[in-house]
């Protein structure tokens, strides 16, 4: 946020001013959720989280989050927002068909403490598209060499398995990112996906989603059979 000490992470001084400086940037006196992207391994636990809460005293935020947390922190933080008070709601955490790192306990620890998570990278930074289905395109932020997310070799890796569930989705009438989409909120402690979108027609795409939810017993244990 700025150059110096408690510029970043979760000390009591970098929440606070944050919030302050993201209301000004935005013109308001509220947000309806203020969330903690990422735990701060040299800040206390609880001093985040009191400064969260102290957020909401004010009437900075209605509702708190976090993001990035381990199924651990996630136990420890939530242990002193109930303590508080505080009205803590939503987990932010990365989690697609290729990336499923919240199955090892932190779905255990959402559904035990009832809080939700809303999940981001639904599709993998395109790779779970039909964008890669056939290479890299010349045109395609891979091809560039810049791009911070995705690398060719990122894209090698998954070709087969994404083509592979490209053959399933196109047996269940939808897209592949339809059905990824999908996929995610078959979660049961993954109240809701957020997904980007550079033209309406990928947004589209992405509402369609929602015509197809259910997956059957042989589709999901296809789709395991791929991502094992």
């Amino acid at each position: 946020m700025w150059p110096g000490p408690y510029s970043e992470w979760g000390s009591k001084k970098n929440i606070i001013a944050s919030c302050d400086q993201s209301l000004k940037r935005l013109q308001s006196d509220y947000v309806d959720i203020f969330y903690h992207h990422r735990p701060d391994p040299d800040t206390p636990i609880e001093e985040t989280a009191r400064a969260l809460d102290l957020l909401v005293q004010q009437g900075k935020a209605l509702y708190i989050g976090i993001s990035n947390y381990s199924a651990e922190q996630t136990k420890a933080i939530t242990k002193v927002f109930r303590a508080l008070g505080t009205p803590f709601i939503i987990h932010q955490p990365r989690y697609n068909m290729l990336d499923r790192w919240i199955e090892d306990g932190l779905t255990d620890v959402l559904a035990d403490e009832g809080i939700g998570a809303i999940t981001f990278s639904p599709l993998a930074q395109g790779l779970l598209t039909n964008r890669y289905l056939n290479g890299i395109p010349a045109d395609s932020r891979v091809a560039r060499p810049d791009s911070p997310f995705l690398s060719p070799e990122k894209v090698d890796q998954t070709i087969s398995t994404v083509q592979e569930l490209n053959k399933i989705a196109q047996q269940r009438g939808q897209s592949l990112s339809e059905m990824a989409l999908a996929w995610n909120l078959q979660q049961p402690t993954v109240a809701s996906v957020l997904v980007g979108a550079s033209r309406l027609s990928q947004l589209q795409d992405s509402v369609h989603a929602l015509d197809n939810l259910t997956f059957t017993a042989e589709e999901l244990a296809a789709i395991q059979k791929i991502l094992a």
